[in-house]
Parts: structure tokens; C-alpha cells; sequence
């Protein structure tokens, strides 16, 4: 694994610790217009990177099946979904402002839960930039090194209020801020273990990589739609997460066209 991938793989992780650090020297409960603002941010960086550095690239690479090169996007769009689906239904977890969990029954505590949730949507992430990287690696001219880097950055920008999100709540639960920080940390680590997986896999994964590309996309957008935009529009009226969704959005397409 050359440095480059090093840090592609590594660098959505360290997003994600240095949002839950924010624990570590913020006091009290996450202000509630701030919690929304960084959900709509979040939202907005996933649906453009899963635009722009997923399900258009898996369309360009298919191109050579003419009006048809949508298939493979679509496809793997749909598999995408059904696969977090389906994580949703086997998996105990527990949504931010919420007090029923979702998945089957399970005494698992409450933090527990709010950890397996936000892990729980960190998978496709970490597939995405394995994907991603993988395609780098075999020498697909399609991607290239600072495409598959603004991926990493728009994901690692997304993952600090993600981070902060998480520990955040855990601490106001009554958790120290040591373990609320550690909680927030592993519910990350799933993103680099998912990325070098994907990468390992690369060999099954080339021939197939416009289906990859595009499940990643299904399944981001899947963790988008059903938990991020509810919890950005939770609660009293306010404009702020559409906002801050459209900053976000228009912040990773720009990172991804001038980088890609």
C-alpha cells in the first residue's frame, strides 16, 4: 500500500476523532441549532461526493455500452440500498433523538446503541474510499490520485461534526468525557477496516467496479435519507440544516471538480 492510500484510508478516521475530541473541551449539551447545522452539513457533503465521485464515475466507466451505461449505476444503486437495509433491520442501534430503538430486541445499553447507529452508516463511507483507492491502484484512468483524495477529505470533513455528534450526546447521557471520546473514536474505526477490506478484495473488485462505485452511493444516501435529513428537520422549524446541507453539498462538489 503505497503512502498516498495510507492516507486516503486514513484520513476520513481521523475526521471522525478529532470531531469527538471536541468532548474533551466543549462542557455541557450540544446547543441543538449547532447539532442540526452539522447533521445538515453532513447530509450535504454524502449526497455530493455520492454524486460526483460515485455514481457518475461508475456511469463514465460503463460508457461503452452506449445508452444502456446506465444499468450498472442503477443496479448497484439499488444493492447499495438493500444492503443498509438490511444492516438496519439486523443491527440493535439507536438514532440521535430518538428512544426507541430500531433492529431486533436487544438489551444492549443506550450508548451501546447510539454507537452501532452512527457505525452502522460509517461502513459505506469506508467502502466508498476503499472502492475508490482500488480503482487507483489498478490503474484505471478514470481515477485518479486527487480524485480519489477529495473522496477521503469531503468524507473527513463530514466525519468532524459526525464525530462531535456522537460524543457529544454520550457525554450529556452522563458518560466521562474519556469514554465518551473513545466511544466516538470507535464508531469510526469501521471506516478504515472497511476501506483496506475493499482494497484487499481488489482483485474481485476491478471487473466489477462501476457496480462497487454506485452501491457505495445507494448506501450513503440510504443513511441520508433515513436518518440525517430526519434529524436535521427534528424539532422547532428552522432553515439552518437545509443551509448548512447546501454548504456542504456545494463545498464536496467543488472539492471533487477541482481535485478530480
Amino acid at each position: 500500500m503505497n503512502i498516498n492510500v495510507f492516507w486516503g484510508v486514513l484520513v476520513p478516521f481521523l475526521g471522525t476523532a478529532l470531531g469527538s475530541a471536541c468532548v474533551l473541551f466543549m462542557r455541557g449539551k450540544m446547543n441543538e441549532k449547532l447539532q442540526r447545522s452539522l447533521t445538515g452539513f453532513a447530509a450535504g457533503v454524502m449526497v455530493a461526493a455520492s454524486i460526483w465521485s460515485l455514481i457518475l464515475p461508475a456511469i463514465d466507466q460503463s460508457s461503452g455500452m452506449g445508452k444502456l451505461s446506465f444499468i450498472p449505476a442503477a443496479a448497484g444503486f439499488w444493492l447499495g440500498i438493500l444492503f443498509l437495509l438490511l444492516l438496519d433491520h439486523i443491527i440493535p442501534h439507536l438514532h440521535q433523538n430518538s428512544n426507541e430503538a430500531e433492529g431486533p430486541k436487544s438489551r444492549l445499553g443506550k450508548t451501546t446503541m447510539l454507537v452501532l447507529a452512527v457505525t452502522l452508516h460509517n461502513i459505506p463511507e469506508g467502502m466508498a474510499v476503499g472502492v475508490v483507492f482500488a480503482g487507483y491502484m489498478a490503474g484505471n484512468e478514470k481515477i485518479t490520485v486527487m480524485g480519489a483524495m477529495a473522496l477521503s477529505i469531503g468524507i473527513a470533513i463530514q466525519n468532524f461534526p459526525e464525530g462531535a455528534i456522537i460524543s457529544m450526546p454520550l457525554r450529556s447521557e452522563g458518560v466521562t468525557k474519556s469514554r465518551a471520546f473513545l466511544n466516538g473514536v470507535l464508531s469510526g474505526i469501521v471506516e478504515p477496516v472497511a476501506a483496506v477490506l475493499t482494497i484487499l478484495a481488489s482483485g474481485f473488485i476491478i471487473p466489477a467496479l462501476p457496480y462497487l462505485l454506485s452501491f457505495a452511493a445507494g448506501a450513503m444516501l440510504y443513511v441520508v435519507v433515513e436518518e440525517l435529513i430526519p434529524e436535521m428537520s427534528a424539532g422547532e422549524h428552522s432553515n439552518l440544516g437545509t443551509i448548512f446541507f447546501a454548504l456542504g453539498f456545494s463545498l464536496m462538489m467543488i472539492l471533487d471538480v477541482a481535485l478530480g
